[in-house]
């Protein structure tokens, strides 16, 4: 690899776009990656998966981790497969969630791509999995964890420093000093308030900022979290309905599990039963007690959240589920219907006006999930169009990421950067959030393109 003899920053995901976070720095002759994501949503994205990477694999020296959320990590067992043997730096949760995460999201693709073989709805006579259990087991082998705020030298005048971000257990912004230029990537930053998160570490001076824009374009509803989801609980066991609620297994299973034993504990909301249908959000719940320093739920509240669900195993255990009536909750993944146990649920339970689908977060577009909530009724699941006659209900409250207004706060610290690029946000979530940047705080900032480079010595 030629060396070269100025910094810079390839956008190689997450432009133009909320998924597929993936960031190339180059400096000298060192190539480092920040983040490392699978794309979702949209065909002519999620077939940017099945490409080869841009750069060699191999050429890559190193990847720096923000957190363990699969639009984040969820490429790495491919990119290791495929050549790239650095070494991978993260915080110790987040290697902790990775270690549930990755190995899931390889199992699932797996027995999907066999389910779609025997049913017979793939175009492709032997579908295969963007990579197995076996490679992200792999994977794992090359993660090392760091801790926050320690400086960590990575070589030819590079430095990292890892910083709390909030969103998720373990999350983080990533700062780099780069020959002596700043640049600042954002992560996911997350709400603040949230019940379940500490808020993110307030910025501080870079000459490059790279931001999240996921939620660019609206602000969360001042609504108590428990005052919006009670009501619509209350109404769906009412008429004897299940409320059936796609959620992330890391993150959103757990909220919503904090918010549900209060609710239930107080009495706003009938006792009913409650099911996790993932045994990732179940093992997740467990590494949320060892890491009370990142969150702020009592002692007393997280063993409560831990034991209002009944866990759900087994496959056998989870057909047995859909035979079932309510009231009852039903949480289980993918938080945007894009995949997992849950899309045989809302097959069961999707066709009876009885029950809700409850939508608890950002539901990027061209995924199922946003498909509802934009007031489609019938979707596409395992290779049929099926009815959903369910209430649909988006929550607005459960969000974990910074709205809008809390991103302007948190990057109003002075001297400004030279430059700010707003990526991971659908367009026009991170062009509203370009125009408020621009004009009310006055800072030079731009939307990056897809696969561009620019120049990090000269942000202008």
């Amino acid at each position: 690899m030629t060396r070269l003899s100025h910094p810079t920053l390839r956008f190689l995901g997450a432009a133009g776009t909320v998924t597929g976070s993936r960031y190339l720095v180059e400096w000298g002759q060192r190539r480092i990656l920040i983040d490392c994501g699978l794309f979702q949503g949209f065909k002519q994205l999620r077939r940017r998966n099945r490409k080869p990477f841009p750069v060699r694999p191999e050429s890559i020296d190193i990847v720096l981790l923000t957190h363990a959320h699969l639009d984040h990590s969820g490429y790495l067992p491919a990119l290791i497969r495929a050549g790239f043997r650095g070494r991978v730096l993260c915080s110790p949760a987040t290697r902790e969630l990775c270690g549930l995460i990755l190995p899931d999201s390889g199992h699932l693709q797996g027995e999907e791509a066999k389910y779609a073989q025997r049913k017979h709805y793939s175009k492709h006579k032997k579908p295969l999995p963007l990579y197995t259990l076996k490679d992200a087991e792999a994977a794992l082998e090359q993660f090392e964890t760091v801790e926050f705020e320690q400086p960590i030298d990575l070589g030819d005048g590079i430095s990292a420093e890892f910083v709390p971000a909030g969103h998720l257990l373990g999350a983080a912004q990533i700062r780099l000093t780069i020959d002596g230029v700043g640049v600042h990537f954002s992560g996911d930053l997350g709400h603040d308030p949230d019940p379940l998160m500490r808020p993110p570490r307030p910025f501080s001076r870079a000459d490059v900022l790279i931001c999240e824009s996921t939620y660019g374009n609206r602000s969360h509803p001042d609504i108590d979290h428990e005052a919006e989801l009670a009501p619509v609980l209350k109404c769906v066991f009412a008429r004897g309905g299940t409320a059936l609620v796609p959620s992330f297994a890391v993150g959103r299973a757990q909220g919503l599990m904090f918010h549900v034993a209060r609710l239930m504990n107080s009495g706003e909301i009938p006792r009913v039963p409650v099911y996790l249908n993932s045994p990732m959000a179940i093992d997740a719940t467990d590494i949320y007690h060892r890491h009370h320093d990142e969150h702020h739920v009592s002692w007393e509240d997280c063993v409560a959240m831990y034991e209002i669900a009944k866990r759900v195993n087994t496959v056998n255990q989870s057909k047995e589920l859909n035979t079932r009536q309510g009231p009852m909750i039903i949480i289980s993944a993918s938080g945007m219907l894009t995949g997992g146990r849950i899309l045989h649920h809302l097959v069961s339970f999707g066709v009876d006006r009885r029950n809700a689908i409850v939508l608890s977060g950002l539901q990027a577009g061209g995924t199922r999930g946003a498909a509802l909530a934009a007031g489609e009724r019938r979707l596409r699941i395992f290779g049929q169009d099926r009815p959903i006659e369910a209430e649909v209900v988006q929550l607005e409250t459960f969000s974990g990421h910074a709205d809008a207004d809390e991103i302007l706060r948190w990057m109003e610290a002075e001297p400004p950067p030279k430059m700010t690029y707003l990526s991971h946000g659908e367009p026009v979530a991170a062009d509203t959030l370009r125009r408020r940047v621009a004009h009310e705080l006055g800072r030079a900032v731009r939307v990056p393109e897809h696969l561009e480079t620019v120049r990090l010595d000269s942000p202008r």
